[in-house]
């Protein structure tokens, strides 16, 4: 009987020994790409993220809110950031105008403007990859003028900015708390 409680207890703690210990050890987060760069990736990364969980936590009978008459809705902010993304990030990209992404109305369904997002944010996470220490100077032709590739990408990223902070106000404002502000 000792035996038997014996090899139980020992069978028991070798379980609790191995499920406390993890697996594999896990694996620190890549690091950041110094330089140029990676700073305007850094900055880019933390503002797509807020605004794509802006555009899926805001309800969809919210989409047509907006504070006064006289002022975008928040429907109209995305689709906004959605045209000034395909633009810039179209530009470093060398697609052609008329293959860009097309930007929905601001009265389409919500699940039409956040898979148009999501498509321009892919297409800017391709811009964004070509931004290196070697090519950040390069020329790139955006409309009439010429700009540098980082440029262009940290005009990006001025504008994201302030349209998600006009995200953010509309959600306070129907007592919504922002994802920039929920992740502290």
């Amino acid at each position: 009987m000792r035996m038997i409680l014996a090899t139980a207890l020992l069978s028991l703690s070798t379980t609790v020994v191995l499920a406390q210990a993890p697996a594999t050890p896990p694996t620190p987060p890549t690091p950041p790409t110094p330089g140029p760069g990676g700073e305007v990736q850094r900055s880019y990364n933390s503002l797509k993220g807020n605004i794509l969980k802006s555009a899926d936590k805001m309800p969809e009978d919210l989409y047509s809110f907006k504070p006064t008459p006289d002022i975008r809705t928040f429907a109209r902010i995305l689709t906004h950031v959605i045209e000034a993304q395909v633009g810039a990030c179209g530009a470093v990209n060398g697609t052609a105008p008329a293959d860009r992404i097309k930007t929905p109305a601001e009265t389409a369904p919500k699940a039409e403007i956040v898979a148009a997002l999501k498509a321009s944010f892919d297409a800017c996470d391709k811009a964004y990859a070509t931004v290196t220490d070697a090519t950040a100077l390069d020329l790139v032709a955006y409309g009439p003028l010429k700009r540098t590739r980082i440029g262009i990408m940290w005009g990006n990223v001025s504008h994201d900015n302030e349209q998600y902070a006009q995200l953010a106000t509309y959600m306070r404002l129907k007592n919504i708390t922002p994802p920039s502000a929920s992740e502290k």
